[in-house]
Formats: structure tokens, C-alpha cells, sequence
């Protein structure tokens, strides 16, 4: 059994930049991927991004590419999301995931994940 602990969230202004990080224990090497996901009230669950463990290789959503980054410790059980010109836009609850499954990309479905944290709230002002 994996578990994820969230951390990092809080209030920041439009602008400004908050890191987000997620410490995996348990049966945390079994983890191939890692993934942040963020729900607005009302919204669906979202990806935001993701990594392979073992290569490194991340994918992002659209509406974050070039402000935010995902990355994780050599360890391979503590993944970071640093979120740079933060926008209202992006206030949401943040959960992190992990899947076992082999991908040769971050899979974007949350049904690909197997195990959530209890997610942190980012809420961003004008």
C-alpha cells in the first residue's frame, strides 16, 4: 500500500508562486508514475502534470505549460509541483497520484492512478 501526503498549499496573489510537494511511503517504489491533479468547486478532477519515475519524462496540461514544473527528489518517493505566475484560474484542491503501471507517458485519466492524497487547497487572489 502506497500512501501520499500533500503539502505546500495556501493563499498567494496573481503572480506569484507556490510549491506544492507530495511524500509517497509504503510500497512507494512501486510507483512508475507520479501526477498532480487539481478540482475547482463545481469542475471535474483535471490534470495538471505529470512523471515517469524511472526517465523522467513529464507531460503537462495546456494550461499550465510554461509556468508550472513537476519534478522528484532521486529517491523517487517525493514528486514537487512549482507553480510560477500563478492565476486565479488555478485556485483548486491539489491531489497527488501514483500509478504502478507501466506508461510511456504520464497518463492523463484519473482512472490510471492508483493511489490519491488527501489533496491541499491553492487559492489564488487578484
Amino acid at each position: 500500500q502506497v500512501q501520499l501526503v500533500e503539502s505546500g498549499g495556501g493563499l498567494a496573489q496573481a503572480g506569484g508562486s507556490l510549491r506544492l510537494s507530495c511524500a509517497a511511503s509504503g510500497r512507494s517504489m512501486s510507483s512508475r508514475a507520479m501526477a498532480w491533479f487539481r478540482q475547482a468547486p463545481g469542475k471535474e478532477r483535471e490534470f495538471v502534470a505529470g512523471i515517469i519515475t524511472y526517465a523522467d519524462i513529464t507531460r503537462y496540461a495546456d494550461s499550465v505549460k510554461g509556468r508550472f514544473t513537476i519534478s522528484r527528489d532521486n529517491g523517487k518517493t517525493t514528486a514537487y509541483l512549482q507553480m510560477n505566475s500563478l492565476e486565479p484560474e488555478d485556485t483548486a484542491v491539489y491531489y497527488c497520484a501514483t500509478s504502478r503501471y507501466t506508461s510511456s507517458t504520464p497518463p492523463i485519466v484519473a482512472d490510471s492512478y492508483t493511489h490519491w492524497g488527501q489533496g491541499t487547497q491553492v487559492t489564488v487572489s487578484i
